[in-house]
Order: C-alpha cells, then structure tokens, then sequence
C-alpha cells in the first residue's frame, strides 16, 4: 500500500511517499508531476520510515550534515540506479559537475567516455531529492544547471550547505 505525508520546510512544503517500508518518494510542490494525485496514497505520518525522514530533514535544513538515511527503495532503470548511487556518495557541502559524474558512471560501466546529457537526464529523474543530492551536481564553469524544482530552489540548498552563492552562474 502507498503511503504519503507532508514535511513543512523552509523553502516549502515536500511531499514523502512510501511503500510502508522505505522511501520512495521526496518532492518539493514544485517538483511533483502535474498528474500526481495524492488521493492514491493513505495519510500515515508517523510510518517509521516518514519519522526518520523528517529527523532527517529537520537537521538538514539546520545546516547540519546528516549521516543516518532513510531507508531508500529508489527506482529506476539499471542506468539511473547507477548515477542514483553514485549521487548518494556526494558528500554534503561537496559539488561536482555532470562531466565528473559522467566520469564516474563511465568506470563503473566499463567504457572510456559518458554523455553528461545522458548523465543530466538520469538525475532529473531522482525520485528522492535532498537525499539522493541532485542539487549538487552543476555545470562546467560553476553553472547552475538542471534542478527540477527550479535554479531558485538549487540556489537555497546549495546556501544551506554553506555555499558562496557569488560563484556561480544561473
């Protein structure tokens, strides 16, 4: 059975989902597909799994980096599984840009080069934001590129992990 609850951020309310034991879903409203319907999921929000999760985000947006996740059942293509783990090893206040992350998945899959436009593809399609920490991987040349829940959103977050917003470009 699907599970859903609501977290009140700073920067928003964020949607959790649930299959009753992991993760399976964190979106800001702006990141939620136009079809989304709530009504399909049951209102649990003390699921054990929910519990974690906003202890989780409650010492995130205290700046405070986090080192116990919530248990994640991330879904995806054997493709995205791999940048979703390879997102999941970004420490937190760490940035890299899709080239490195392209780099990254080409060992892994045993071949010399990647597209950062597949690499781009496979990250906008994380189900688990804040979490599985898309927002840090940028462009070449300290460009904010490709967040779903907007660059303003990307912006916050990145300044919430101690960044010199100055630096990059939108």
């Amino acid at each position: 059975m699907p599970y859903i609850s609501h977290f009140a951020s700073k920067l928003g309310t964020i949607t959790l989902l649930s299959d009753g034991d992991f993760l399976t879903g964190l979106y800001f409203d702006t990141q939620l597909e136009k079809n989304f319907e709530p009504a399909k999921y049951v209102k649990k929000d003390h699921l054990h799994v929910f519990v974690i999760t906003q202890e989780y985000l409650e010492s995130y947006f205290k700046g405070e980096e986090t080192s116990v996740l919530p248990p994640l059942n991330l879904k995806g293509t054997p493709f995205q599984k791999i940048v979703f783990d390879e997102l999941l090893k970004i420490p937190y206040g760490t940035l890299i840009t899709y080239g490195e992350l392209a780099d990254r998945v080409a060992k892994i899959r045993g071949v010399s080069l990647m597209s950062s436009r597949a690499i781009g593809h496979a990250v906008g399609q994380n189900p688990i934001s804040i979490i599985v920490p898309c927002h840090r991987v940028i462009g070449a040349k300290n460009k904010l590129t490709g967040y779903g829940g907007g660059i303003p959103l990307k912006r916050k977050l990145l300044q919430i992990e101690g960044h010199d917003l100055t630096k990059f470009k939108d």
